[in-house]
């Protein structure tokens, strides 16, 4: 969906800014913390010792992982064992606040040609910026080899927040990357708040990318082929403040992703090409120190989520569970939540969400995806953070 930029900025600031901590009302009902609990299930520790693990990645195996730190290592992870030793040649990131090693993604022909995926947070505190980098892992799985930087976001921010940045494989074969907005107010690029880029279709900030495998931008972009200036061929949606997960849904293949809010006005959207999301224009959320981010929850041309969250439960990794072990989530959506400590589950019906339950956790949940074998895993935020399996009780 095309849209002018210069048109909702007007129209935003004509609306005003409403100093009130009362988040707009939209045709979405947000969804408080007061959701029933889900029993009958019990969580087993795979492998602990891991430091702040962000993301994962399962070898055609089915048993061993890779797995990544914040602080920039890439370990080994088979059933209760982490290798000692880090990957070698993995990119040096800058690992500050919520930067460094991010996501990993084996690419679809990976059992060919061993090309592991890597997003980080490259610079410094002054001048820092998303990269996705790629390279050739060794049969003993010790080393990466030709590493290449693949993608790097066209503006360098400063200070450690709002980097993004989960990636998703397409069944056409591409890659998509989610980027975050690069920061709260006051962070500011070239005298404007970071923020405010997740408006500009020239940005990469507060977008969604699709690339080739080779990190180009794909052809079939929105604004791929319009030869605009005011626009970057690698944007595929926009509007975003700071995506961390996302998953197809195991039908229909619609891409599902959620992002984090301010304070409150968590979201959950279908990725819709071409599409706008409507930050910091239009939200459900309000600033931390609380006054609106913007007087309205609705924008024309911009997409309502399909689910709100309020408080937040800051939202993580994102799968849709296919497994067996419980017949009961076949085909429901599994959002991990940092906040709150748990495992959102939304059940789905003919294609709807009809409800949510909560796998609380003591921990913070940074990813969740559905194994090989069917079970759910997750991975917690901790100095000592382990790998879970979701298992019947």
């Amino acid at each position: 969906m095309r849209f002018t930029y210069a048109l909702l900025l007007g129209s935003f600031l004509a609306a005003g800014c409403v100093d009130a901590a009362t988040p707009p009302a939209g045709p979405v009902t947000p969804v408080g913390n007061d959701t029933p609990r889900d029993t009958g299930w019990k969580a087993e520790t795979v492998a602990d010792g891991l430091m702040r693990p962000w993301g994962v990645a399962w070898l055609p195996d089915g048993q061993t992982m890779l797995v990544t730190e914040r602080d920039g290592a890439l370990r080994v992870v088979t059933e209760g064992n982490t290798r000692p030793e880090p990957v070698a040649n993995v990119p040096a990131v800058f690992a500050s606040g919520q930067g460094g090693l991010m996501d990993v993604a084996l690419h679809p022909d990976f059992a060919d040609n061993r090309l592991v995926y890597l997003t980080y947070s490259a610079g410094n505190n002054r001048e820092n910026h998303t990269r996705l980098a790629r390279g050739t892992i060794d049969g003993s799985l010790t080393r990466l080899d030709d590493v290449e930087v693949l993608f790097r976001v066209n503006l360098l921010k400063p200070r450690g927040q709002h980097f993004g940045s989960r990636l998703l494989w397409l069944d056409d074969g591409s890659l998509l990357m989610s980027i975050g907005d690069g920061g709260n107010p006051p962070t500011r690029i070239n005298g404007q708040l970071s923020r405010d880029y997740a408006q500009d279709p020239a940005a990469h900030l507060g977008k969604t990318v699709r690339l080739t495998e080779d990190g180009d931008p794909h052809p079939d972009n929105p604004f791929a082929n319009d030869d605009d200036p005011a626009t970057d061929p690698h944007v595929y949606t926009l509007g975003h403040r700071n995506i961390q997960g996302m998953a197809l849904h195991p039908e229909t293949r619609a891409v599902w992703a959620t992002e984090h809010g301010a304070r409150g006005g968590d979201e959950l959207n279908v990725i819709a090409p071409g599409s706008n999301y409507g930050w910091p224009l239009a939200t459900y959320s309000v600033e931390y120190r609380g006054p609106r981010i913007s007087d309205t929850a609705t924008l024309d041309g911009t997409v309502q989520p399909e689910a709100v969250w309020t408080p937040c439960i800051a939202p993580s990794g994102l799968t849709f569970y296919t497994g067996s072990a419980f017949p009961d989530w076949t085909g429901d959506l599994f959002a991990g939540g940092l906040v709150l400590r748990q495992i959102r589950r939304l059940d789905f019906e003919d294609g709807r969400i009809v409800g949510q339950t909560t796998l609380q956790f003591d921990q913070r949940i940074r990813d969740v995806r559905t194994g090989p074998d069917g079970h759910l895993y997750a991975l917690t935020d901790e100095i000592d953070g382990r790998v879970l399996r979701i298992v019947p009780e």
